[in-house]
């Protein structure tokens, strides 16, 4: 697992988003992951909450850029911590700090912890 390999991961992640089915997103996180989402005040705690909430979220036509990435691994570990923008279908756009960490499972890295939240002002 290299640097780029860890960045291609969030590109595998948007590019689920950009199908609209929150199917494609959830099973890219494992099946006990927690997400602390930027766009709800509750935490996701399995796949199937995680799953709900892509069903509103995706509804906002999302896509992602990331503006700033720190990547480190830790064997069977890997994070990637930094700065992203969603845009969305009507034209808004909001930024927001992340933290994935990805655990490997098998031969799939999966998404165990993705806390996201916007910019303070």
């Amino acid at each position: 697992m290299t640097d780029g390999d860890v960045i291609a991961l969030f590109d595998e992640w948007n590019a689920a988003l950009q199908t609209g089915d929150p199917e494609n997103v959830a099973i890219l996180y494992a099946s006990d992951a927690i997400l602390v989402p930027t766009m709800s005040n509750h935490v996701r705690h399995n796949h199937e909450e995680i799953k709900d909430y892509f069903v509103s979220f995706l509804k906002k036509v999302p896509s992602g850029t990331i503006d700033e990435a720190n990547v480190r691994l830790f064997g069977d570990i890997a994070i990637n911590s930094g700065r992203y923008t969603f845009s969305f279908g009507n034209g808004e756009s909001v930024p927001a700090r992340f933290t994935f960490v990805y655990a490997r499972q098998g031969e799939r890295w999966l998404i165990a912890e993705h806390h996201s939240s916007g910019m303070p002002d």
